[in-house]
């Protein structure tokens, strides 16, 4: 571990400011001194990809899907040592280290076989038929990288929504070099996995400056990325206040760019009151926990439940209490992550006619204590502020009156990533309105399950209104998501012999293509 920048294929640590990461089980600073980058070292990474950006356009698709594809190599060859370094950094175990990893390859691969069917250009051709009034033009069309990419790690996936997480490896797959913002608090994991980045790309072939990694503890690094007039769009993983920071900063430029920002969430799970009662054992077990997962520590933790007061509802809510509270507290990212936990919990406990149940007892240092708060559905109306996401192990439930009552809920409810509905099908065609509803408040609505599970897949939308993310159009999960890095380019009546391979006539790359 060196603690320096990855700029393009070197190691560099120009400025003075360093930090350290923390564990947060030992609740001690690891040894690693990192090095924060410096406006020198920003400006030569971000030159190297603008160069790296123009090489590109002359490397074949197949190329740069065995580049993504020796990444995956690599990472697999080295995973004793990041997953080891992944543990000390955040504290989450390593069972879910291993399927985060397993992830992370498996994106790698996806986006590698996407690259090589080269279909994701959705190219299009329109030929020219001069006999019409007025006459129609040759036009043709692809999709094409958008440039250089500013990603943003995620405090909590230190791999897969990180370094070589799922937005670098879009981008890459668009074509576009990465300059990936490390997160500081798991900035050794990032930087072990760079070097695998790095060597994949030396063993490739790809350009200098394709992809460098740099350290920020500090505001100051982001900003200058994403005022760079030379990056061309931004990936991010975090909460609102971040996200929208960046957006703003990005529409300051003189000219603007895209921030793919997936912020916060909490994720509403509506109980349809006829059902509930045959499902309490197997619904408040789900519930609990789906919660309680990573110490709530998951963008799709669900922090809303809404229910119709009545015994069934009384029984379910004890039993749902009584399973999360047994369960042992886990720790938390880091002791700034445990504390604004702590601190926004008991902002909301504070909320007058709010009922709450906390675990109790000795728990271990930066754990965090699992918690249920429960109000009904007229106080939820009143007291707006109780949507806000807890970052952490904690959910509201909101006894409603009525269905009506939880739709009017729902109704000024902010975007969301996710909804979840439980309740028999005869029983969700009976509330067709609410299925309507939340249509419009989510990017994905969950059958009789939880949310904390993402598949990964094109059928994946992982997204939704503002606040969930800058863009609702757009996923971040599965390969549908390389569309966030791409921009549409035509071309009418160009010569056959410039057209790129994708449009000439002849198809020399076999590729579907429509045609009209």
């Amino acid at each position: 571990m060196t603690g320096k920048n990855s700029v393009g294929f070197n190691f560099s640590a120009l400025g003075t400011y360093t930090f350290q990461t923390f564990n947060p089980v030992d609740n001690s600073y690891n040894e690693t001194l990192f090095v924060e980058a410096v406006s020198e070292e920003i400006e030569e990474a971000v030159a190297l990809a603008s160069n790296a950006f123009e090489e590109l356009k002359g490397i074949s698709h197949l190329k740069r899907a065995a580049f993504l594809e020796q990444i995956a190599i690599n990472l697999n060859e080295n995973e004793a040592q990041i997953l080891a370094c992944n543990l000390n950094e955040s504290g989450l175990t390593l069972e879910r280290a291993r399927i985060e990893m397993k992830r992370t390859l498996f994106q790698l691969t996806s986006f590698s076989e996407l690259v090589k069917e080269n279909n994701w250009r959705e190219p299009s051709i329109d030929r020219a038929n001069p006999d019409r009034i007025p006459s129609k033009p040759d036009l043709r069309k692809l999709l094409v990288g958008i440039g250089p990419v500013v990603v943003f790690g995620a405090s909590n996936f230190p791999l897969a929504y990180s370094t070589i997480g799922g937005d670098s490896v879009a981008a890459l797959a668009a074509g576009c070099p990465v300059i990936v913002k490390s997160h500081p608090l798991h900035a050794g994991t990032g930087e072990l996995v760079a070097h695998c980045v790095i060597d994949a790309a030396k063993k490739s072939g790809m350009p200098n400056g394709i992809f460098s990694n740099l350290n920020g503890q500090r505001f100051e690094v982001g900003n200058q990325l994403v005022m760079h007039p030379l990056v061309k769009a931004v990936g991010f993983t975090g909460s609102i206040k971040g996200g929208r920071a960046l957006f703003d900063l990005a529409n300051q430029r003189p000219e603007p760019i895209p921030v793919f920002a997936e912020m916060g969430s909490v994720n509403p799970v509506i109980i349809l009151p006829n059902s509930l009662e045959k499902k309490i054992d197997e619904w408040s077990t789900m519930y609990a926990d789906s919660m309680s997962a990573s110490c709530g520590q998951f963008c799709t933790n669900p922090g809303l439940l809404f229910s119709v007061k009545s015994n069934a509802s009384d029984v379910f809510i004890k039993q749902l209490t009584k399973k999360l509270l047994h369960k042992e507290a886990q720790t938390m990212l880091h002791p700034s992550i445990h504390a604004s936990f702590n601190r926004l919990k008991a902002d909301r406990l504070e909320v007058e006619d709010l009922l709450y149940f906390e675990k109790e007892g000795e728990i271990g240092v930066n754990s965090g204590r699992q918690t249920i708060a429960v109000v009904s559905g007229k106080v939820f109306q009143e007291n707006p502020s109780l949507e806000e996401e807890i970052f952490g192990p904690f959910s509201l439930v909101v006894e409603c009156e009525s269905m009506n009552e939880i739709i009017a809920c729902l109704k000024n409810l902010n975007g969301q990533l996710t909804a979840s509905v439980l309740g028999e099908v005869d029983e969700m065609n009976e509330h067709l309105n609410l299925l309507k509803l939340l249509q419009n408040k989510v990017g994905r609505i969950v059958f009789n399950g939880v949310p904390t599970g993402v598949e990964v897949c094109p059928s994946m939308h992982h997204g939704g209104p503002y606040p969930a993310s800058t863009d609702s159009r757009f996923t971040a999960v599965g390969v549908d998501s390389i569309k966030r890095f791409a921009r549409p380019i035509a071309f009418q009546n160009c010569p056959n012999e410039l057209l790129p391979l994708e449009l000439q006539e002849s198809n020399p790359l076999n590729i579907n293509r429509r045609e009209g």
